[in-house]
């Protein structure tokens, strides 16, 4: 977990740390399995890729979800608390990916504390497979 700048001095534009993921197959079969989530494509490689003709297994999308909320956590630390969260999943990812969560705060509100930030996360080709969005309220001195 990073510092926070204080919230008098953060603006629009500053960067959270980026996180890097590569998930592997025993990671995303557990994640599965907690949610219940049966689906062959998770986990079954030669029903994925010969059947399903995806080059890999597919990432569960909740999980990229989990790992932007876990950003915008990781960021605010014990400063704060995620107030409200939303992502939407726009590219498949797949076991083995080069995965990133990139984030930068998009507006910041003095007087109640509040800061929207804008999170996303990439593949090895820079490309947004996850983009989303997050408010804070970070506690003030």
């Amino acid at each position: 977990m990073s510092a926070v700048p204080d919230l008098s001095r953060l603006e629009p534009g500053q960067e959270l740390p980026v996180r890097h993921f590569k998930a592997e197959p025993v990671q995303l079969f557990l994640y599965n399995a907690a949610l219940w989530n049966a689906d062959r494509i998770h986990f079954d490689h030669p029903y994925t890729t010969q059947t399903e003709s995806y080059p890999a297994l597919v990432m569960a999308g909740p999980l990229l979800g989990d790992w932007l909320a876990q950003a915008a956590n990781d960021w605010v630390g014990d400063a704060g608390q995620l107030c409200s969260f939303e992502y939407s999943n726009r590219r498949a990812c797949y076991v083995g990916d080069a995965l990133r969560s990139v984030g930068k705060v998009r507006s910041v509100d003095v007087a109640t504390g509040e800061v929207v930030l804008e999170l996303a996360i990439l593949n090895q080709k820079d490309e947004v497979t996850t983009p989303g969005t997050a408010v804070v309220r970070l506690r003030r001195a």
